[in-house]
């Protein structure tokens, strides 16, 4: 899903016919032609790569998450990295709610009773229904994706709080807070949304203390990178009944290994990283590689240009 289209690839070459372009589908082929590489489109350089390509200067992420690149030797080479933050944004918002309303509407036991030919009336609506409106609803991170989920869930009646680094920021119908406030902004939260990104100082934001703070009925929702969360310590937590469950569409590692306890679960609701996947998408990711081309050609300024220290 992550590799470019060869027709985005020739889209490339008519546009920039001064460049030579090389689809590498492959790690091997990818180890073979880097050496001579000056750009790389691509998700994912990893150090026996990066290690091969003496003349890289520049990197573009199709994708908004580059926190598996910014490891020691990328942060000691003057190489730029650009990423796409801000293309699916809109997309993940979607997603967001859909898996909210999901879980808050009981759809994955809906969906085993239609399975299994059960009329699961009682059942399912023994426990209750439940709201956005009028539901806390916690969104950590309020960089592009944050904010477009906050915005949602605003305008359906939902009370949000959004935590950033910068809590300087206005959205309208959000309380912004700082990311230091996180342990008191959990308590009482419907829904806790991990929208940051994965940084150094995310890593684990979401552990045992965390989920402990939580209410017994609180829906996880990670859209983020799976590192952001213990995943150990929220298994824990969803078959103790410490939260009410997890919608995930990340994990540490992926694809999800079949013998996780992710999958049997039953209040979780999996999605196979795809809250971002939009129909026109490479449309989009291929356009903003070339026009950040044009302005690499012209020394001017990226467009999404990422601060390797901070990690976004």
């Amino acid at each position: 899903m992550w590799k470019i289209p060869p027709t985005h690839v020739e889209r490339l070459r008519t546009a920039f016919p001064a460049h030579t372009f090389v689809h590498a589908t492959t790690n091997d082929e990818a180890l073979t032609t880097i050496p001579d590489a000056d750009v790389a489109f691509s998700t994912r350089i990893d150090r026996t790569q990066l290690a091969a390509a003496p003349r890289l200067r520049w990197i573009h992420s199709p994708a908004a998450g580059i926190g598996g690149m910014l490891y020691a030797e990328m942060l000691a080479r003057p190489i730029v990295l650009t990423n796409s933050r801000g293309l699916s944004s809109e997309t993940i918002a979607e997603h967001v709610l859909a898996v909210t309303l999901a879980m808050f509407r009981r759809l994955p036991e809906a969906f085993r009773s239609q399975a299994a030919r059960q009329w699961a009336q009682n059942e399912i609506g023994a426990a209750g229904n439940r709201q956005i409106a009028g539901a806390r609803v916690l969104v950590v991170g309020l960089g592009a994706i944050g904010t477009a989920v906050a915005r949602r869930m605003a305008l359906l009646g939902a009370r949000v709080t959004g935590l950033r680094r910068r809590s300087t920021v206005v959205v309208e119908g959000v309380d912004v807070l700082g990311i230091d406030r996180l342990h008191d902004s959990l308590p009482g939260a419907a829904v806790v949304v991990i929208a940051a990104p994965h940084t150094h100082e995310t890593r684990n934001v979401i552990g045992a203390r965390e989920l402990n703070a939580m209410s017994s009925d609180a829906i996880l929702v990670n859209v983020s990178r799976g590192p952001l969360v213990d995943e150990s310590a929220l298994i824990e937590a969803l078959r103790a009944g410490t939260i009410g469950g997890a919608a995930l569409d990340v994990f540490v590692d992926e694809p999800l290994p079949p013998e996780s306890p992710f999958w049997t679960l039953p209040n979780v609701l999996i999605t196979p990283h795809t809250s971002a996947v939009r129909s026109d998408y490479w449309d989009v990711a291929t356009a903003l590689f070339a026009e950040n081309l044009r302005r690499f050609e012209a020394g001017e300024e990226l467009v999404n240009l990422v601060d390797k220290e901070a990690g976004y």
